[in-house]
């Protein structure tokens, strides 16, 4: 197994080389976590395309030194003023991909600005530029991004600018392929140039904006000029004497607190009768995280139009009454709504101890698959998974976030940072948190050990009837009987897929001293010195 890389001062870690690249640069150029964090951000929405991008959202947790808060910036966009059921009269859903799935303003530019402005040394333009210079000179194309582009042709291949930019002439581009994005690598020059208000209330958003117009879309110009971000404060949850901290709704890192605490009475860890990789260890877990998502499905959407009684939720009391639910035998016959999965999870400490864990999504691999004409910028299709129904928690009204996947993670040790971690996969996010919080709290991993350790995803995935239960081939074939023998739907799943998601951490140790651990299922590298 590959051992983690050791930095003395400060760490970087995210799923593209280039982009960790970007941050370590950032840092020895003197700048700080939040001018790296936004460096990362940027170069991922440049070298991870299919995952990320300026018409997406993030959701970030950082922790400055100088202040010593802990906060949460919501980086996602509201629907449309036009949006409403009504505008979707006689379908049952709202369309997955194209023009009428772009109902929410992308809010990750906003959230640069935001970081740059409260906790960042440098300016935006400084912090952009490794990300223009890739896309306007183009960087090897990752084995990532090819499969997912070969994969997706057929999507990608409907809207011309879109085709013109990821499979031109209708070929696939293949893996160390040259990948230029002049037209976006324009557009991150006029956000260097103007700042957040170019893109939100300057010619960028209007653009933008007029495709959409122009073709039967849900957002104008006044939804983008009125677009505002917020910090927030993360909630707050504790295992084995740690702080857990996540964002709050419309954001589900709540479930991320509610599955520590549920399984922690039940002996994980060295000495426990929790052994780590038993039959036990994944499903006492997998039956955890079953029981926060039928929490989650019940109560998340925008806090701004329907009350979510988080408090109670993630309150050690009512973990401990779900823990006497779970059959440590049996799995529950408990199914989830399924939900996108394509994201890119980036991480940064620096010397002075800030920290940086966030997360960002197109929601779909290539988001709505619609480019905003010569922008380059494509958009999210986040929106498509509001309901509906009019009785829905979620269902789709005007000027509302919806239940969002994205969920940084950090863990405190009293009043320091000791881990950031996160990772790609919707439903799988916080199953793979709970993963590496037990692996480098109860079995002394470090995180590039913990991120490498099979892994596995419980849900339903877009276009699946059945439930299942993905195992990657390296968890032994006697556990995955037994897993199945107690009603768990195990499919066997390649020895590093990419469907358990990429999954990246940082470790803070007592002798200051930061490990990274960088998924080997993704592009990614860690980088510290």
């Amino acid at each position: 197994m590959q051992q983690p890389v050791i930095g003395t001062k400060t760490m970087v870690v995210s799923p593209h080389y280039l982009a960790s690249a970007a941050g370590a640069r950032i840092l020895q150029q003197g700048g700080n976590a939040f001018d790296a964090a936004v460096a990362v951000s940027a170069c991922l929405a440049v070298v991870y395309p299919h995952m990320t991008g300026l018409g997406g959202d993030s959701f970030w947790l950082t922790h400055s030194r100088s202040d010593r808060a802990v906060r949460a910036y919501n980086a996602s966009g509201r629907s449309g003023y036009r949006a409403s059921r009504a505008l979707y009269a006689g379908l049952t859903a709202i369309p997955q991909r194209g023009v009428r799935s772009v109902v929410t303003v992308p809010g990750m530019v906003d959230g640069w600005d935001a970081v740059l402005r409260e906790y960042g040394t440098m300016t935006l333009a400084e912090t952009l530029e490794p990300a223009i210079g890739y896309a306007e000179r183009g960087f090897p194309l990752s084995r990532d991004q090819y499969r997912n582009t070969l994969q997706r042709h057929p999507v990608l291949s409907v809207m011309p600018e879109t085709s013109a930019v990821y499979t031109p002439g209708g070929t696939v581009p293949l893996t160390g392929s040259r990948f230029v994005q002049r037209n976006l690598a324009q557009s991150l020059r006029q956000l260097a140039q103007f700042g957040r208000d170019g893109f939100y209330k300057g010619m960028l958003g209007r653009r933008i904006a007029a495709y959409l117009a122009n073709r039967g879309g849900v957002l104008n110009a006044d939804d983008f000029a009125d677009h505002q971000g917020a910090w927030e404060t993360p909630l707050r949850g504790s295992y084995k004497g740690l702080t857990l901290y996540q964002a709050p709704p419309n954001s589900q890192g709540f479930t991320g607190i509610m599955a520590p605490q549920i399984i922690e009475g039940f002996g994980f860890g060295e000495g426990g009768s929790v052994e780590h990789g038993s039959f036990a260890y994944y499903h006492l877990q997998i039956e955890a995280l079953k029981l926060a998502f039928r929490d989650r499905d019940a109560v998340l959407t925008d806090p701004d139009f329907s009350a979510i009684p988080v408090d109670r939720l993630i309150s050690r009391e009512y973990c401990r009454a779900l823990a006497r639910r779970i059959d440590p035998a049996r799995a529950l016959p408990i199914k989830s709504e399924p939900v996108g999965s394509d994201t890119a999870y980036a991480a940064v400490v620096d010397g002075e101890g800030n920290a940086v864990s966030f997360i960002q999504s197109l929601y779909f691999e290539f988001g709505s698959g619609v480019t905003a004409g010569d922008t380059g910028i494509l958009l999210q299709n986040r929106g498509s998974f509001f309901s509906l129904d009019p009785n829905h928690v979620n269902t789709l009204e005007p000027r509302k976030r919806t239940f969002h996947t994205l969920m940084p993670a950090m863990a405190f040790s009293g009043d320091a940072p000791y881990l950031l971690y996160g990772t790609q996969g919707g439903e799988g996010q916080p199953q793979t948190q709970c993963a590496l919080l037990t692996r480098m709290v109860d079995y002394g991993m470090d995180p590039q050990s913990a991120v490498g350790a099979p892994r596995w995803v419980w849900g339903r995935t877009w276009g699946e009837e059945e439930q299942g239960l993905r195992v990657e081939s390296r968890v032994p074939e006697t556990v995955r009987g037994e897993l199945a023998r107690a009603g768990h739907l195990v499919r066997t799943v390649d020895a590093f897929d990419g469907v358990v998601g990429h999954a990246h951490a940082i470790l803070i140790d007592g002798n200051g001293f930061r490990l990274g651990g960088a998924d080997p299922r993704s592009d990614g590298q860690a980088i510290g010195w």
